[in-house]
């Protein structure tokens, strides 16, 4: 049996030369292609403006394997999470933060994660696969309709910052964002997408050879090498020294905007020595902010959130040190949606 192609894989001048084969006009792509994506359509037989006859011939030589929304929950601050169910069966989840000025998406590149962070509840999964792009795509096009419907106003901002790590999936999340920025899709600019890395130092790099025009954010949480070794066993072998090496690279070549996130853990990396060597590195990147998290707790993990004194003196300190610094207060904890915890927990 032969395998039926995915129809999103093909570009317009492909799609144009399929419906030339079977004897149709070339006009007819341009309805499927906008269907697709301007639409956002989950199945064949929705492309309402095609003959009945022509949609079986593309569900008979094409598949449409786009993810569905299969459960919903919903905090107390206006934060929506998505659980989305791949064509496999498999499970992954996004996040809607809608604030006062921007109304962000949160997408998963990976079903499960393979980094084992210490701290995060992704990291305690087995990384079934890498999600393909459209299906990356879906999660945002999904979390679109949901602003639109429940806020009234589109997307904003796109973070890949949920299940997975991106620059492990690397063609697939370049590949969705060159979908999501594109005049026949969603147009969106890509200065307003974010990508977090826990630290791929090699793919840190490749993107500075593509040039690419989005923001990245580096998953810090520790300011030594003893330290992150502890907590992201990524860092044995890509060590602070190597990112800094890369972020700097990274800028060189691009220019966007460089963010390092860092978790506060009570007496683990909230010390002023600790602050003191996170200045340090700050002052050998070209980053314009560091963002300090407020830890989210998982099942099973050591840590511990820091009181909001400790908090507030760690951010001060860095402050008072002409460091770009805010308290990203964390968003749906309520319903395990906040930053390290989206691990497909039942409702």
């Amino acid at each position: 049996m032969v395998q039926s192609r995915n129809i999103r894989s093909l570009t317009l001048p492909e799609l144009k030369e399929y419906f030339e084969s079977i004897g149709d006009k070339k006009f007819r792509a341009m309805q499927a292609y906008e269907w697709l994506w301007k639409k956002n359509v989950r199945h064949f037989d929705d492309m309402s403006n095609l003959s009945l006859d022509l949609r079986k011939k593309l569900a008979a030589d094409f598949d449409l394997k786009a993810i569905q929304t299969d459960a919903t929950q919903y905090s107390n601050d206006g934060t929506i999470k998505s659980r989305f169910r791949t064509h496999d069966n498999h499970l992954i989840e996004g996040v809607l933060i809608p604030t006062e000025k921007r109304n962000t998406a949160c997408v998963s590149s990976q079903i499960g994660c393979s980094l084992t962070c210490k701290f995060c509840a992704t990291g305690k999964m087995e990384r079934k696969r890498n999600l393909e792009f459209d299906e990356i795509y879906d999660q945002v096009a999904l979390l679109n309709e949901q602003s639109e419907k429940m806020y009234g106003k589109k997307l904003t901002n796109i973070v890949y910052m949920g299940m997975g790590e991106p620059l492990l999936n690397y063609k697939n999340v370049l590949k969705s964002i060159d979908r999501i920025t594109a005049s026949d899709s969603m147009a969106m600019s890509p200065k307003r997408i974010t990508v977090s890395t826990a630290g791929v130092g090699k793919m840190i790099k490749q993107l500075g050879d593509d040039q690419v025009r989005f923001n990245l954010a580096l998953s810090l949480h520790a300011p030594t090498d003893e330290k992150r070794n502890e907590i992201m066993p990524i860092n044995e072998s890509n060590t602070i020294d190597l990112l800094i090496e890369a972020l700097n690279y990274f800028y060189d070549r691009t220019k966007n905007d460089i963010t390092l996130e860092y978790i506060l853990f009570k007496d683990k990396n909230d010390s002023m020595e600790d602050a003191n060597e996170l200045i340090k590195i700050y002052r050998k990147i070209p980053t314009h902010l560091i963002n300090v998290i407020e830890y989210n707790p998982i099942g099973g993990a050591e840590f511990v959130k820091p009181t909001e004194e400790a908090t507030n003196a760690f951010t001060q300190h860095l402050a008072k040190n002409n460091v770009n610094v805010r308290i990203r207060r964390s968003r749906g904890k309520d319903i395990d949606a906040a930053c390290g915890q989206l691990a497909n927990k039942d409702k």
